[in-house]
């Protein structure tokens, strides 16, 4: 999609939206820093009502398989809390196992996040970004991509601080923001009701530099042509733009 093709998707009618947005329009972003005063790195996240509490905590070491390798590690665990959503969800720890959307959504958030870490400059230190979605309405694990990047700065800013550092192990910064086709039109930022009866949904994760981390895109009716996955790219590409500035006025820095 074009500059001139984006504004006509901003040109359409928003009557399509559920909440009056341009096509191309995010929901308002919201990034609370600090938001935990024990956490080495906290944040409260949110794209409209999706709002999600990104924890980070820093250990001294690393898993037994990278000790001794001068190799930091980074990694991440995602949950919904119980009423998150419509209808109280069973606590996952009180049913003996994990789901699989909630492992599948850890190990995203995770791989996002390494993409823009340096190892070796961390150090042998471990970050765990805890993700806890406090209430959802589309768009959690992008929410919690953006959020945990702003909540892993904090905690490099910590260890940086007490000389933990072996260099400055962020090569990068990291957005992620939705996509999808719902009744026929591109639309950005999918809220729950637009998300629940997309037929294309896609979740776009990118670098500051504006490349690509991952995409996942789902045809949920029919396939979707090259021409739509363009369209919907260039929609995640502007919408992972204006999420790297809010990100920059959050830290009040230059990514």
């Amino acid at each position: 999609m074009t500059a001139a093709n984006l504004g006509r998707v901003s040109d359409s009618s928003s009557k399509s939206r559920v909440d009056g947005r341009e096509l191309d329009q995010l929901r308002p972003v919201t990034i609370k820093r600090s938001w935990l005063s024990q956490a080495e790195g906290s944040v409260l996240v949110s794209f409209g009502r999706t709002t999600v509490l990104c924890n980070a905590s820093v250990t001294e070491g690393v898993p037994r398989w990278r000790q001794g390798s001068g190799l930091g590690w980074v990694t991440a665990e995602y949950e919904m809390l119980p009423r998150a959503t419509d209808t109280r969800s069973q606590r996952e720890s009180r049913k003996g196992r994990i789901g699989g959307r909630t492992h599948e959504i850890s190990r995203l958030v995770g791989r996002s996040l390494r993409a823009v870490v340096d190892y070796r400059a961390l150090g042998e230190n471990t970050i765990v970004l805890d993700c806890d979605v406090l209430q959802a309405d589309g768009g959690t694990r992008t929410a919690s991509i953006t959020g945990a990047f702003v909540a892993l700065w904090d905690a490099v800013a910590w260890l940086r601080e007490r000389g933990s550092l072996a260099g400055e192990p962020l090569t990068g910064s990291v957005q992620a923001i939705s996509a999808g086709l719902v009744g026929g039109v591109p639309m950005l930022d999918l809220a729950y009701e637009e998300d629940s009866r997309a037929d294309t949904d896609m979740n776009i994760v990118m670098s500051g530099s504006g490349d690509f981390i991952e995409v996942q895109g789902t045809a949920e009716g029919q396939p979707f042509n090259r021409a739509l996955l363009g369209d919907l790219l260039d929609l995640g590409t502007k919408g992972c733009a204006e999420l790297k500035a809010a990100q920059q006025e959050a830290l009040g820095v230059q990514l």
